[in-house]
């Protein structure tokens, strides 16, 4: 049973490494995409200023600028690895009007590995994603996700606050979730993977905000 129970999770883990995946592509494929396309806007621009046609130079500058605020640029932390993980998460929230604030300043070189630091974030952030799901629009607060990341010494420390609807009741170190199946698998994979590294990690619940936080030894 036990071993059911592992194959069955490293199957989840390795489709959730794969979708994760999946959207760091999307995101590189969709700055290509606005890249190849800055030259044409600049000749289309050019041609209309020097035709004389400003209010429809001013009026096209303004479709432009509507469309780069949904373009996720890439976050620059120091950490490459982390920054892929954070800009697809970053946009998946953001499909979903979820309103995110990041401040991350993090070494390129940890002792924790890049599929570990997947784990560990992605999930949290996957998480986060979801309960803010769950807050209908126009909801007082709105849906929000606050992260910061940072090293404390040679310690890897993150925290996180998301917007959540009814404080959840907790069971063991984790708190019940509607979700069946493999929902907290992650999670506990996720600290099981910092309990390796010597570093440890808690949550909280309150009336419409939950807290994730950890800890861990990330540079030699």
């Amino acid at each position: 049973m036990r071993k059911k129970t592992y194959l069955k999770l490293v199957e989840y883990q390795i489709e959730q490494s794969k979708r994760h995946l999946g959207e760091v592509k999307s995101i590189y494929t969709e700055m290509r995409g606005y890249k190849h396309d800055f030259h044409h806007h600049l000749q289309t621009l050019k041609g209309q200023l020097e035709a004389g046609e400003t209010e429809r130079a001013l009026a096209y500058i303004e479709e432009l600028d509507h469309q780069l605020m949904n373009v996720d640029t890439l976050l620059k932390t120091g950490n490459v690895s982390l920054d892929a993980i954070l800009s697809a998460k970053i946009a998946q929230a953001k499909k979903e009007n979820i309103a995110v604030t990041v401040k991350a300043v993090v070494p390129d070189s940890l002792t924790i590995n890049d599929t570990e630091l997947s784990i560990i974030v992605g999930n949290l952030l996957d998480n986060a994603i979801e309960a803010c799901q769950g807050i209908p629009d126009g909801c007082p607060g709105g849906r929000f996700i606050r992260l910061y990341m940072s090293m404390k010494g040679k310690m890897l420390y993150f925290s996180m606050l998301n917007s959540a609807g009814e404080k959840k009741q907790k069971t063991g170190k984790f708190f019940l979730s509607p979700k069946r199946g493999f929902h907290g698998f992650g999670l506990r994979r996720a600290e099981a993977i910092l309990e390796e590294h010597g570093g440890w990690c808690k949550y909280n619940s309150e009336e419409g905000a939950f807290t994730s936080e950890f800890l861990v030894p990330a540079i030699e």
